[in-house]
């Protein structure tokens, strides 16, 4: 039997992963559709995405649309003649695109689906302190992320895994999720089931995230803060103000850890250093925070930061006016 005959669209390194897992499968890459370069960085550098890097060193044939809906482009895509697309963080596809293919369009998303539909399932279930996750495989239909289930597998979140950490544990086990998807079409045997069959009441969802939504809120118990800061590090960052003499400032943290240490009615906005992390006080304990990064500098550990100013000199701030 041939090898189902793919295109696949994605764009970021979690893409790359699965791209790989299927080349590696000696799977028919007929075409690969990324984003179109763009500049980038200070130097705005023309910059190329990381699927479009990974398709040149394997020799890949690259579509860079900058319309989707665009005939030409939908004509080239049409004359490949693939049997299935399988689309992993790109965007949303028009229904002429994604109907094309026979054997139907496929995304491999990072939650256990109906849960944590959304632009960022990785970031939220951790900010809403969820125990474990997974990644699903699915047929693209109309309404975004709400097709037939095809397959699901889990992974435990724990106490300090980030965001970044979960990332890169679901992209290798997304992977393995998607060859056991695409042996399941080669054999017709990927029916699908409806997600109207689950619970539909009670899910979580997982919209993309602002700079806006990032800023912490030092009033909460530890536990809220520790994992609204993990589930945003290192991107996009959970951020809060500093105060330094008349001078307010941002300050993005990386990363937490609950401390033991009890918060003094006294202390309430005041931050320790202690040896190599910096103690920052929420409603009920001090988050231990290793990593942070002021306005206009760059991340550096708390011993660095502590090597160069002096703690007592800063405060928190808790009001943005």
């Amino acid at each position: 039997m041939e090898k189902l005959k793919i295109v696949f669209m994605g764009t970021p390194d979690f893409a790359v992963t699965i791209l790989d897992s299927i080349v590696q499968a000696n799977y028919d890459v007929a075409a690969v559709i990324t984003a179109p370069d763009k500049p980038a960085g200070r130097g705005r550098k023309i910059s190329q995405s990381a699927v479009k890097e990974f398709a040149l060193s394997h020799n890949l044939n690259i579509l860079q649309p900058t319309n989707l809906k665009d005939e030409l482009f939908q004509a080239e895509l049409r004359s490949i003649q693939a049997d299935l697309f399988v689309v992993v963080a790109f965007r949303m596809l028009p229904e002429t695109v994604w109907a094309m293919p026979p054997k139907g369009t496929i995304n491999l998303h990072g939650s256990l689906l109906p849960n944590y539909r959304g632009a960022a399932p990785i970031n939220w279930a951790i900010i809403n302190g969820e125990k474990e996750t997974g990644v699903t495989t699915f047929f693209i239909e109309k309404e975004i992320d709400t097709g037939k289930i095809i397959d699901t597998d889990t992974i435990l979140i724990s106490a300090n895994m980030t965001a970044g950490d979960l990332h890169d544990d679901l992209a290798a086990l997304g992977a393995k999720t998607m060859l056991h998807t695409l042996e399941k079409i080669q054999n017709n045997q990927a029916f699908g089931k409806e997600q109207s069959s689950f619970d539909l009441e009670n899910i979580k969802n997982a919209p993309k995230i602002f700079k806006e939504d990032c800023l912490v809120n030092w009033n909460q118990p530890a536990a809220k803060v520790h994992d609204f800061i993990r589930g945003l590090s290192p991107y996009p960052a959970a951020w809060c103000y500093l105060q330094k003499e008349t001078t307010k400032m941002t300050c993005k943290l990386f990363g937490s850890e609950i401390s033991e240490k009890s918060i003094l009615q006294a202390a309430k906005y005041k931050i320790i250093a202690d040896s190599d992390v910096l103690l920052f006080p929420c409603s009920d304990k001090f988050l231990l925070i290793k990593e942070i990064q002021l306005e206009g500098k760059r991340r550096m550990s708390v011993k660095e930061f502590c090597a160069g100013n002096r703690i007592e000199d800063f405060k928190l701030v808790e009001k943005t006016e």
